[in-house]
């Protein structure tokens, strides 16, 4: 395999990762993890309502606190180039409250990552269309 070949190798890798440590930080409420692994400037589109940024992302996920969250994701494809690389995943989602039924969402997500200066990719943007299954 070229060195080029390596590289791309080594960076989906470290992408897939990134999506990895995402969903087992999600489901242990570990904030600050997540935070680590999204650009500041991050931008999250999701079905029914504007676009939103950081802020918006830690307040969403400490009013879901008392939930518990279950995420799988099958990554669809991987494409880096240069320092930027997107993401299509297929992410299924369950969330249980503390008291009542669990729901189950599911749907396509289109994410783009940023090679930071550190060598760690990050989330820059994310388009999220996971919407609640049909019962």
């Amino acid at each position: 395999m070229t060195n080029a070949g390596t590289q791309i190798s080594h960076d989906e890798g470290a992408i897939r990762s990134v999506v990895d440590t995402w969903l087992h930080a999600t489901k242990r409420g570990d904030l600050p993890t997540i935070l680590n692994l999204m650009e500041d400037d991050v931008l999250f589109i999701t079905p029914g309502r504007e676009p939103f940024g950081k802020t918006e992302f830690v307040r969403g996920f400490e009013e879901m606190s008392n939930m518990k969250l279950d995420a799988k994701s099958e990554i669809q494809e991987v494409h880096v180039l240069g320092d930027w690389a997107w993401v299509h995943n297929y992410l299924r989602i369950t969330v249980t409250p503390e008291v009542g039924d669990s729901t189950r969402r599911s749907g396509h997500v289109l994410s783009i990552f940023h090679r930071g200066t550190d060598g760690q990719w990050r989330i820059a943007r994310d388009a999220n269309q996971v919407m609640p299954e049909k019962q």
